[in-house]
């Protein structure tokens, strides 16, 4: 039923400053600006999905629904998007699964710049059954245009975006059976905690319980993001020089892996790069 991961939003208070810090970090510039009821959307996409900067505009219920977000949480990760190929169908497996999808509706965005026009069809899930994580599920009628590189070195794709849990249990039954993602790993390390990876098209859901004894039982939350980048070293270079702090490169937990922390200019979302040095 899901195909892959459309989108991430990070919900900003200011579109511009979001914008520029987005440029920077992925070496890449917006594919599509537009205004809503009450937003404004920057987004950028990238060979396996899209990250959307929503920041309140105007005084309306939208812009209020942000604003109350940002305030309760700050800036970061506001909520995921799931691609498929039959909304109807994914309708009905998320209401047999008691999701209590709302119903299906039509929506429209308009380019700024350009004029042209994308559609796609969505539901969304019940926040309070998919444990606290916002999500939506979107078949979009026509493919995005992708973000133009304005870097020899950008980040090319998602690689995971983790989810953080409290009781691995239940979160295994809500993206594995309700959802139906492929578990690809199930891993506990003393140091780190309990990883459990879920394919999604060809990036990874990963769901991560941390050794933290208070860590809430019943709410999940969208934690980070991973991007893949060809060469972490001369990436590492780039964002040093536009000042943005990064970490050392130092091996990544899964084999044939290297990755560094982005530790500011991502709008409040943990983040991670990473470079495959061979198949795994």
């Amino acid at each position: 039923m899901i195909s892959g991961l459309d989108h991430v939003v990070v919900l900003i208070e200011d579109i511009a400053a979001g914008a520029k810090a987005y440029e920077l970090l992925l070496g890449r510039i917006p594919s599509w600006r537009s205004d809503s009821d009450g937003s404004k959307a920057v987004l950028f996409t990238l060979d396996n999905m899209s990250l959307e900067l929503l920041a309140p505009m105007g005084n309306s219920p939208m812009a209020d629904r942000i604003r109350d977000a940002i305030k309760n949480s700050g800036e970061g990760l506001g909520s995921i998007c799931f691609r498929v190929d039959d909304i109807v169908k994914m309708h009905r497996r998320l209401d047999r699964v008691a999701l209590k999808p709302e119903p299906v509706e039509e929506a429209e965005s308009r380019d700024l710049g350009s004029g042209a026009t994308s559609r796609w069809k969505r539901t969304r899930a019940s926040t309070g059954l998919t444990r606290g994580v916002r999500m939506f599920f979107l078949e979009l009628a026509q493919e995005r245009p992708a973000s133009a590189a304005t870097s020899a070195t950008p980040i090319l794709g998602l690689d995971h975006v983790v989810v953080s849990t409290g009781d691995p249990e239940r979160a295994a039954a809500l993206y594995g059976a309700r959802l139906g993602l492929d578990m690809a790993l199930d891993r506990s390390h003393p140091d780190w905690g309990q990883l459990m990876f879920f394919r999604c098209g060809d990036l990874i859901v990963e769901v991560v319980k941390r050794p933290d004894a208070g860590a809430d039982q019943t709410l999940d939350k969208l934690w980070g993001l991973s991007w893949r980048v060809a060469d972490i070293d001369a990436t590492r270079a780039r964002l040093l020089a536009a000042g943005i702090d990064v970490s050392e490169v130092r091996a990544g937990r899964k084999p044939g892996t290297r990755v560094m922390s982005v530790r500011d200019g991502t709008c409040g979302v943990q983040t991670l790069l990473l470079e495959r040095t061979a198949r795994t």
